[in-house]
């Protein structure tokens, strides 16, 4: 997922994209997302697998990590989350604002974050309120293949304490749908604004008019 094409290019400064709700899983490698310049929001999704890492940038764009769920792999020397692509030291990207509030680190994953912590500076990486890194299963149940469930066979990881602003796992986490709040799933996501459901009634009755209005016009042609 590659946001930004060219470090130089300096119309991509006020790109503002958010990432939300979900899984990357098996088979993933790196870029989730590569981002070059702008201002990222990633807020509750699911990271459960990588190989190289999982967010990486490089021109100093802003990242806003909130309420994910990060699992790192097996390998040691890819635990870290994130990765200051092309930078060759610290003083190059200590500047940058990357910041993990809420996140959730599991087997031994770590974020390392930079530049200032302060809200105010991720006015433009903010756009949907977090929810808990808790109810991330619950936020990612239908991410993935249209029509299918999300699949999360041989998916596990041990709780570890964050970096950097990360929060640990307490308790555990279970892995998979859960039918908790089954019927409320916007309303999590959007809270008291959620648009209400529309009744099945109301859908037959749209129908029945859209049939009717085409006969007519079919009756006038």
């Amino acid at each position: 997922m590659l946001l930004g094409h060219d470090d130089k290019y300096v119309l991509d400064t006020g790109m503002q994209v958010t990432i939300a709700f979900n899984h990357f899983g098996q088979g993933l490698v790196q870029r989730m997302p590569r981002c070059r310049r702008g201002y990222i929001h990633v807020v509750n999704n699911d990271f459960t697998s990588w190989k190289m890492y999982a967010i990486g940038g490089s021109g100093n764009p802003t990242i806003n990590s909130q309420g994910n769920r990060y699992s790192a792999p097996s390998d040691p020397s890819a635990k870290e989350v994130t990765k200051r692509v092309d930078s060759l030291d610290d003083g190059e990207w200590a500047n940058w604002n990357w910041r993990t509030e809420g996140d959730l680190m599991e087997n031994g994953a770590f974020f390392v974050a930079s530049g200032e912590g302060m809200s105010t500076m991720y006015s433009k990486a903010s756009s949907v309120e977090p929810k808990a890194a808790a109810l991330v299963d619950q936020l990612t149940r239908n991410a993935g293949v249209f029509g299918g469930p999300r699949d999360d066979e041989g998916q596990s990881g041990d709780s570890y304490s964050g970096y950097g602003g990360g929060t640990s796992a307490i308790g555990g986490t279970s892995r998979g749908s859960s039918n908790s709040d089954g019927n409320n799933f916007f309303g999590m996501i959007f809270g008291n604004n959620a648009p209400p459901r529309p009744r099945l009634t109301l859908l037959l009755f749209s129908l029945l008019m859209i049939c009717v209005l085409s006969t007519s016009t079919l009756l006038l042609l």
